[in-house]
């Protein structure tokens, strides 16, 4: 079928989502296991110790866990402060988490102690940018707290975009307003799949939240296909997306094609599907992709359309570039579990 679908239902038990592109698995969402803090979450938590050498600080927050606060400077031992969960932790490390603390919504982002309005800069029509700073201004008023609009209040009524902002200013004093205190605490949940969905996803041609929709969908064998390593291309060619313990490691083949510009074509199809393959898997870390033989003259052109891929990718991805012996080098934020760890818990 052609077009946007989005299912809501339950896989092993846990909320899951899936976003389907003309019959493509292009996102999936599944609820961690319940030893993982939600990406989002936000903490009261005490610091523990300071990493000397790193400028960081390990945090103490409920129930036993750790926290790593990349920038600890100016922190002391037994002071409680707030943070939000940035990512999710590997094999039993710190969860990494942040002062920065948003609070985020479909079409609002309240930014606590860092004032301003901001539109996104992917809303380019200057009238409905000047509607949507009018709302701002109506319901932000005096304070201490940002704002930041996101692309998807573009169209939306001033109603809907003043409820958001409403709603995250809200939930912002009354957070900010529970930072005392001398034991950890969870403030406030991460957004579960559901909320994940609505809130990062465009509105798709087609919504199904019945039960059964992932049967319907098809969803269960396009799970099964993505937990696989092998990934289709355009032409015929088709790659390979393996975890190792250091890096992800892309192979990339030209299959049967044996025309001069068979690897040209089996690259350019990779850079296109890379960031979809490595979503639904819900990898991240170091990338490193080994591409099919083709001229160094093709470099520019596929780094051209790897960076175009990725920047309508919503996981912020870094491309480092060229290594010596001709692979090429990317760093993704871990900011899911692999689908195979999640499958597993």
């Amino acid at each position: 079928m052609k077009g946007t679908i989005v299912a809501l239902d339950h896989y092993q038990g846990r909320m899951a989502a899936a976003r389907i592109v003309d019959g493509k698995l292009d996102d999936l969402l599944i609820d961690p296991p319940e030893h993982y803090a939600l990406l989002g979450a936000i903490f009261r938590a005490i610091c523990d110790r300071p990493l000397k050498g790193q400028g960081g600080m390990m945090l103490r927050l409920p129930d036993g866990e750790t926290a790593f606060l990349r920038q600890g400077k100016g922190l002391s031992p037994g002071e409680a402060i707030l943070v939000q969960v940035t990512g999710f932790a590997e094999g039993g490390k710190a969860v990494p988490v942040s002062q920065k603390v948003l609070f985020k919504s479909k079409y609002a982002i309240v930014t606590p102690g860092a004032p301003g309005l901001n539109v996104s800069r992917s809303i380019r029509d200057e009238e409905e940018r000047v509607r949507l700073l009018e709302v701002a201004h109506e319901v932000m008023g005096e304070g201490n707290e940002g704002l930041i609009l996101r692309s998807a209040a573009a169209g939306a009524s001033s109603e809907e975009v003043g409820d958001d902002i409403a709603a995250m200013l809200e939930l912002s004093h009354a957070v900010t307003g529970d930072a005392g205190g001398t034991t950890p605490e969870l403030l406030i949940d991460g957004a579960d799949t559901f909320a994940l969905a609505w809130r990062e996803w465009d509105q798709p041609d087609q919504l199904d939240d019945g039960e059964g929709a992932f049967e319907r969908h098809n969803v269960p064998d396009l799970i099964e296909e993505a937990q696989g390593a092998r990934v289709r291309l355009s032409g015929g060619a088709f790659a390979f997306v393996e975890p190792t313990r250091a890096l992800i490691a892309v192979d990339v083949n030209t299959g049967g094609d044996t025309s001069p510009a068979a690897g040209l074509k089996a690259n350019i199809a990779l850079a296109r599907e890379l960031p979809r393959a490595l979503r639904v898997r819900g990898l991240g870390g170091q990338i490193v992709v080994d591409f099919a033989p083709s001229p160094k003259k093709d470099r520019r052109q596929i780094e051209q359309v790897l960076r175009s891929a990725f920047k309508a990718d919503g996981v912020e991805t870094s491309l480092v570039g060229w290594t010596t012996l001709g692979n090429f080098e990317l760093q993704r934020k871990r900011e899911r579990i692999s689908l195979a760890e999640s499958l597993r818990g």
